[in-house]
């Protein structure tokens, strides 16, 4: 049983580990926002032409 616990202890931290880094990424990174253009084909602004 020594092992299994170890296991799972090293799992938790890990998990931990993980669940810090997340929650410092979204906590400390702020995204910039920036103007976005799409093209559209001209196929799509025609409903009738094909």
């Amino acid at each position: 049983m020594p092992t299994l616990f170890r296991f799972f202890a090293t799992l938790a931290i890990l998990a931990g580990l993980v669940f810090a880094g997340m929650f410092a990424l979204a906590t400390f990174v702020q995204p910039t926002p920036r103007e976005m253009s799409v093209t559209i084909p001209a196929s799509k602004l025609q409903p009738g032409a094909r």
